[in-house]
């Protein structure tokens, strides 16, 4: 790849009741070109990753970013969305930009605004990333295509709430040292394993601490070409990537094989020149705690049915053989979906430039892994990322 992110701003997640759509896309987008030491003068492209589907009025938003700074205006700024990977949809269109020499330096925002939204409305706009004629109906929304899955999981495999609830203890004691995390608590194991009013079953065996939180926040990436990183202050490049989109309808491939999330991460293993046991440290899309289930199989980290040995063995906690999520993941850190994708590379380049606090910070990380999808693992992004400066 001949690309690198070479300055990065990310909002805190929560819930911002006196944020808009368009004060948090201005404050990340100025946050990102002070820390790359750049002006709006030096960006040639603009690209906002947008989930909207019904939680902003204002769907038309690319130029949103132009209200940050005059400089930016006529710019080319373009919305990107691809369900809860729309984050990682923007960051690939800058890619795909600067590897055209149609720009030298592109600005990634990705916002979502979703808490002024009331919960049966969250759910049904989230619900609009799945195959509506056939999962629209499914109780609880986009958690109850997610209870679909673990309870066919369970079915084949066993009981697996022993290991969710691990999934789920681990990625909040990492989020509690995160301070840009939504939920900075360490809940323990035996909260996140019982039920409880506070812990109540949402969908299928999913209990409430198995689902990531609805949240508000943005975060801006500025990427330019090789060349020009290597005179910035830091640069961490992409070594290698990789989008696969599979069948939205969840009946037409097995869903427990995740085989889209496979695709993206063999993909791009063999575009870098590297493999699995080369990384430090991956970031995970554990939207629910039986997504980060499945996607330890769906990355090779360990054989189909026996995702609950990569927790319960520690493969995957920070002293592991492969932490996944020092961040919290979505668990902790929250999901404002069109930012998503932003946050994990955006935190991997800050893992692999040694900022994160000392708790959740990788040890001389080498090389990070960051997996983001949309839907039921229809759409699927891999990125491997290296500091080269």
């Amino acid at each position: 790849m001949n690309s690198a992110i070479v300055g990065w701003h990310h909002l805190p997640f929560g819930k911002h009741a006196d944020e808009t759509v368009e004060t948090m896309i201005k404050a990340a987008a100025m946050g990102a070109l002070e820390h790359a030491g750049l002006e709006p003068g030096d960006i040639d492209e603009i690209v906002l990753g947008h989930f909207n589907a019904g939680f902003s009025q204002q769907s038309f938003t690319a130029s949103l970013v132009l209200q940050a700074d005059s400089g930016f205006r006529f710019k080319p700024a373009t919305r990107v969305e691809n369900a809860c990977a729309t984050g990682s949809a923007a960051v690939y269109q800058a890619l795909k930009s600067i590897a055209a020499g149609e720009a030298k330096t592109v600005l990634v925002v990705g916002v979502e605004k979703m808490t002024d939204s009331k919960g049966p409305e969250v759910g049904n706009n989230l619900l609009r990333a799945s195959y509506l004629p056939e999962e629209g109906d499914i109780a609880g929304g986009f958690a109850g295509v997610f209870g679909k899955i673990a309870s066919a999981y369970f079915q084949k495999y066993g009981d697996q709430s022993d290991a969710l609830a691990r999934i789920a203890a681990k990625n909040h004691k990492n989020g509690a040292s995160n301070p840009l995390a939504q939920m900075q608590i360490d809940l323990g194991y035996e909260f996140c394993r019982t039920e409880s009013e506070k812990n109540p079953f949402v969908a299928g065996p999913l209990k409430r601490t198995d689902c990531s939180l609805v949240s508000d926040g943005a975060v801006a990436m500025v990427i330019t070409n090789q060349d020009t990183a290597q005179t910035m202050q830091r640069a961490v490049a992409f070594r290698g990537t990789a989008h696969c989109n599979d069948y939205l309808p969840m009946s037409g491939r097995d869903i427990l094989k995740m085989e889209g999330c496979t695709r993206a991460w063999q993909t791009a293993f063999d575009r870098s020149g590297t493999s699995l046991d080369d990384l430090s440290f991956v970031e995970t899309h554990d939207c629910f705690t039986i997504a980060e289930l499945i996607e330890y199989e769906a990355m090779g980290l360990v054989p189909a049915g026996q995702g609950a040995s990569a927790i319960r063995d520690g493969l995957v906690d920070m002293d592991g053989k492969l932490p996944v999520n020092p961040s919290g993941g979505l668990k902790a850190k929250g999901h404002p979906v069109g930012a998503t994708g932003v946050s994990m590379h955006a935190i991997a380049a800050m893992q692999l430039c040694q900022e994160m606090p000392d708790p959740i910070q990788i040890r001389d990380p080498k090389l990070a892994g960051v997996f983001n999808m949309g839907g039921t693992a229809v759409a699927n992004y891999a990125s491997i990322l290296e500091r080269i400066r």
